[in-house]
């Protein structure tokens, strides 16, 4: 059987502040395989966002390790740490983060800006994640254009454009209505399901995580149950 692509093993973080800790990470154990849709659940303070933090390399735990794509990620370098977020990770916001100016291909195009792909490349690419996105039709559109749950798809499609092993979402759906966020939902599972992408994302709302494929609920730092 596979490795997981993501191994959490005893990840505590603690936050000190005017001489008090918060333990916001308590001996964490946790793994997600490939291509699997797992939300993160529970109140805020819980760890949720750290747990992203930590698999992005954004944050460090204070003990244990974050394995990612076979690499423990406290261990990189930063430019081994940039190197692997290029290959690895996309990330999805709860804003949508779209430069006002540019057109959904010029949005989805800028991660592919740092990378040695010629202009004609670059513009492939980034039309094919716009077309994965259901906005094959939108290309020369700018984000005034677009609905809420359109921009977010933009959004995605930049995310993916590097063909990225694992996508970080963070509230994906917080700022949509309910049909938007549904749509968003779909797609997110579609591109577990038919393209492979592992996809970890922290939600609040109920109905994402009944449309991930396993849901776990954290409570001050630890693991309080997980639902298949």
């Amino acid at each position: 059987m596979a490795e997981p692509v993501i191994q959490l093993r005893g990840v505590t973080k603690v936050y000190r502040k005017g001489g008090q800790e918060l333990v916001v990470l308590d001996g964490l154990d946790m793994d997600v395989d490939r291509g699997e849709f797992l939300a993160l659940m529970g109140p805020s303070g819980s760890g949720k966002s750290t747990i992203l933090n930590m698999i992005g390399g954004l944050d460090e735990p204070d003990e244990g390790d974050v394995i990612v794509a076979g690499a423990n990620v406290p261990q990189l370098s930063g430019e081994e740490l940039s190197s692997f977020r290029a290959r690895h990770i996309g990330y999805v916001f709860q804003a949508f983060n779209l430069i006002p100016v540019l057109t959904a291909l010029e949005n989805v195009e800028l991660p592919l800006l740092l990378t040695p792909l010629k202009k004609a490349e670059r513009r492939e690419q980034a039309r094919y994640a716009l077309e994965i996105v259901g906005l094959g039709d939108r290309i020369d559109h700018r984000p005034k254009q677009l609905s809420g749950g359109q921009e977010q798809r933009v959004a995605i499609a930049r995310a993916i454009a590097r063909d990225p092993t694992i996508l970080l979402c963070d509230e994906p759906t917080g700022d949509l209505d309910r049909h938007s966020a549904d749509q968003v939902l779909e797609l997110l599972a579609r591109l577990s399901d038919e393209h492979d992408k592992t996809i970890v994302m922290v939600t609040h709302d109920q109905k994402a995580g009944d449309d991930a494929k396993r849901v776990l609920h954290l409570d001050k730092g630890v693991v309080e149950d997980a639902v298949a």
